[in-house]
């Protein structure tokens, strides 16, 4: 069964021929090489492109490296990437026609001095260059210097809810508590019983994000790291810091780790795309509160497994959902404060309201608020409050679960079900 990535296809489609190395991120086993393997190779046929003038090479494909003169295990051994003048040589004698080629290479981080490779291309007018990398650090702030202005990054998320729908056999109801719990992996989204999707995610978790992670950054204490996943994993949507989860670890773990190291692990799982960090910005002073932040996974169903699936907050659960899905349509995400000065008995008493999340896409900005169930008038309040203290004309949003129709109120704020949000890319700019 096919899952349709036609998000992600039309990004690629609209940057083909730009001069530019399209370079797709995410998380590992989000459906990356299957987008530019299977479905953007499948275009480009459809498209009239000759099957000799496109060209695969997964840097992470044993058979793939045998054909420049590599071993996938000897390089392993050697901790070592696969060697450019061998990657470069085979590439020359596969075009050696007239017109433009498409060169779809996955994993590149996995070939030495990738960055100069890449940018050799560039100068070839023959030449569309489309790329995979799996980690953060694939477009560290050194690599951008290398290409210079020349790298397009399409950064990919695991199935949206509308994506993983499309599959799903039942309805949107049960669909979405499904989705909440085993999150949008397409390996677990496509297998059918509950045993299989469970143990999917606990091996994905154990075998590839968390070993590819102590492998990176040669981790030597892993049980820390892991200790941290823990943590984040209870704690999703809380504001957090590293002074905090110190704390956090010498309450609980009678550990002696140091904040320092705690932000570097932060840095490790945020560089492997396991988690967002949303900070908080003030609304009315317009600017950045330093700490502390707040941490989303970017799937809910490694998140879960990782705790045993034993903790299942709806609340929270249902806000990591909205954020994901807002940073997937391309906003910027903060989490808003409001600070309101009230004079109470001749004193001066400043008070803090939380707006879950600021949304920014150029020009445009959205207030929303997540809010599971509002029974009464008395919730309602609650959840605009902090709104009403917003002195500006930039969209105010309310997402529940409640099963209402889409309206606005007296002061001109969408209410809206969690359902229409997900399931309509424009419910929330109409």
């Amino acid at each position: 069964m096919e899952i349709r990535r036609d998000f992600y296809l039309d990004k690629l489609i609209s940057r083909k021929h730009n001069g530019l190395i399209k370079v797709i991120t995410g998380i590992r086993r989000c459906g990356k090489s299957y987008l530019l393997n299977t479905i953007f190779y499948k275009h480009l046929i459809e498209s009239g492109v000759d099957e000799s003038h496109i060209i695969r090479f997964a840097f992470d494909s044993a058979d793939d490296l045998y054909q420049i003169g590599e071993k996938l295990i000897g390089m392993e051994r050697e901790k070592r990437g696969a060697d450019p003048e061998k990657f470069l040589s085979f590439i020359r004698s596969m075009v050696t026609g007239q017109g433009m080629y498409y060169l779809l290479l996955d994993e590149v981080q996995m070939l030495e001095c990738f960055e100069t490779v890449l940018n050799s291309y560039l100068r070839k007018d023959n030449m569309d260059v489309y790329v995979t990398g799996s980690n953060a650090r694939f477009l560290s702030k050194d690599v951008i210097t290398e290409f210079a202005g020349r790298g397009d990054e399409i950064h990919m998320y695991p199935l949206n809810f509308s994506e993983f729908m499309s599959v799903y056999k039942g309805d949107k109801y049960e669909g979405l508590s499904e989705y909440m719990l085993y999150g949008g992996i397409p390996l677990v989204v496509l297998r059918e019983e509950v045993n299989d999707k469970v143990r999917a995610l606990e091996t994905l978790f154990k075998e590839i994000y968390i070993m590819d992670i102590y492998r990176r950054n040669k981790i030597k204490n892993q049980g820390e790291i892991e200790d941290l996943l823990n943590i984040l994993s209870s704690s999703i949507g809380s504001l957090t810091n590293p002074e905090k989860l110190k704390n956090t670890f010498r309450t609980v773990k009678k550990s002696k780790i140091t904040s320092n190291t705690v932000k570097k692990y932060l840095d490790y799982l945020e560089d492997s795309f396991l988690v967002e960090v949303a900070q908080r910005y003030n609304i009315r002073g317009k600017a950045y509160i330093e700490t502390p932040k707040k941490y989303y996974f970017s799937d809910l169903g490694l998140r879960n497994a990782r705790i045993a699936f034993r903790q299942f907050e709806q609340t929270h659960t249902m806000e990591n959902v909205i954020y994901n899905e807002l940073r997937m349509r391309g906003y910027s995400v903060d989490v808003g404060v409001v600070t309101i000065a009230e004079n109470r008995d001749g004193k001066v008493v400043r008070k803090q309201f939380e707006v879950d999340f600021v949304c920014n896409l150029g020009s445009v900005r959205y207030y929303i608020q997540s809010a599971y169930s509002i029974p009464n008038e008395e919730k309602m309040r609650q959840e605009i409050r902090p709104f009403r203290k917003i002195d500006d004309s930039f969209k105010k949003i309310i997402i529940t679960k409640d099963m209402i129709p889409r309206h606005y109120d007296e002061y001109g704020i969408l209410i809206l079900n969690i359902y229409d949000f997900l399931l309509e890319p424009l419910s929330i700019e109409h």
